[in-house]
Order: C-alpha cells, then structure tokens, then sequence
C-alpha cells in the first residue's frame, strides 16, 4: 500500500520523481516514500479541502496561464510547489519556492538548483524554462500575498 501520508512542510525543499516512488528532500534529510509524487500532493490539498485540479485552476486564473501553473498548497502558510513537467508526466519533479535560494544553468539542459541550506541538486529541466517557472510561482506569491493586505 502506497505510503502518501507525507505533509509537505516548510522544511520540504523537493519531491523528486524516482519511478513509482518518491524522493523527498527537507531541509535536515532525506526520504523515499512509497507513493508517486501526484498522490502525496493530491493528499496534502485534500488535507487543504481542496484537490490538485482545484489549486492548478486557481493558479491559472491569478496569474492568466494554464500550462504548469504553480500550486499554493497552503495559503496560510504560504507554501508554493513548482512543477517541473505538466503534473500527467511521471518525470514531473516539484520544488517549493520559499526554500530555493538560487538556481543556474548546468549541462544537458539541467538546472542546479540550490535551496537556502546550501544543498545543491540538478533537475532535468532547461534553465529558461524553470527561470519561467520560478517567476510564475513568485508572481503567484506576490498576488496572495497583495490579498493578505486588502481589507474586505
């Protein structure tokens, strides 16, 4: 039975897609979860009282782009997941934004992405393309964070 119990937390910096399993890398470990990436993330926004088509439409109609949106899986605490493929691709990796502290280009068309403990990793994925995500996710996050300061 697939183990997708996981809370992706603020100490969550990846959820790699490694076959039917899943690599997760926090800030202080590192751990393989028996459950592919969609099932841990469609756990956590049901947790949310919300499903991953809901949050993927949400993003869409914020930021006006309906490919690979960035999700907000939590909005009280602010945690946003990137994808690295559209979420129907196996090899579709998320990262969690507010623990990215830089990224570069590297060979292949890899990116090394580097999270604010200093870790490094390399995901297959141009660097213009995630450069493209990233800056969705940080629009995404500059428009809920506009909502937090407007008084209704």
């Amino acid at each position: 039975m697939p183990d997708n119990n996981y809370i992706i937390n603020s100490k969550t910096c990846a959820l790699l897609a490694i076959g039917n399993e899943t690599k997760i890398i926090e800030k202080s470990r590192t751990l393989n979860i028996n459950a592919e990436i969609s099932s841990i993330i469609s756990s956590n926004c049901y947790a949310n009282c919300s499903t991953l088509e809901g949050r993927q439409k949400a993003s869409a109609y914020l930021i006006g782009t309906n490919y690979k949106p960035p999700i907000i899986l939590n909005e009280k605490t602010g945690i946003i997941l990137i994808p690295t493929h559209s979420n129907r691709n196996k090899k579709c990796n998320w990262l969690v934004l507010a623990n990215i502290l830089n990224y570069y280009p590297g060979p292949n068309k890899m990116v090394q992405v580097e999270f604010n403990n200093n870790m490094k990793i390399d995901v297959p994925i141009s660097y213009s393309i995630f450069d493209r995500q990233v800056l969705r996710a940080t629009r995404l996050e500059s428009i809920l964070r506009g909502r937090k300061n407007q008084k209704f």
